[in-house]
């Protein structure tokens, strides 16, 4: 079975036993969590699909959190011409690294 969810602003195809680093949610590591932002729902071969409208009723979708961490650094460099400004700063993004256990109808 195969979904695709919204979490943090972007979406995800998803399946049961994936990985997948997402933004920061709230939770500890070892908890469940669910994803009821399902905007499609199908089999896997593709035949039976369903596409919400634009969420699809009755669908949840369970994980399990793996860890929480922040991202490697990048750095971010501002430069003006002609002007003697420059600037550069790091940044570092936290994330939800979660594992998909299942795909739940109602």
């Amino acid at each position: 079975m195969i979904a695709v969810i919204k979490t943090g602003g972007k979406q995800y195809k998803v399946s049961p036993k994936d990985k997948l680093k997402v933004e920061k949610l709230e939770g500890e590591e070892g908890k469940k969590i669910f994803f009821d932002q399902v905007l499609l729902i199908s089999e896997d071969d593709g035949k039976d699909i369903n596409i919400g409208d634009p969420v699809v009723k009755g669908v949840k979708v369970e994980a399990k959190i793996i860890r929480q961490a922040r991202a490697k650094k990048i750095e971010v460099i501002k430069h003006k011409a002609k002007k003697r400004y420059n600037v550069k700063n790091g940044h570092r993004q936290y994330f939800t690294e979660v594992e998909i256990e299942n795909i739940v109808k109602a």
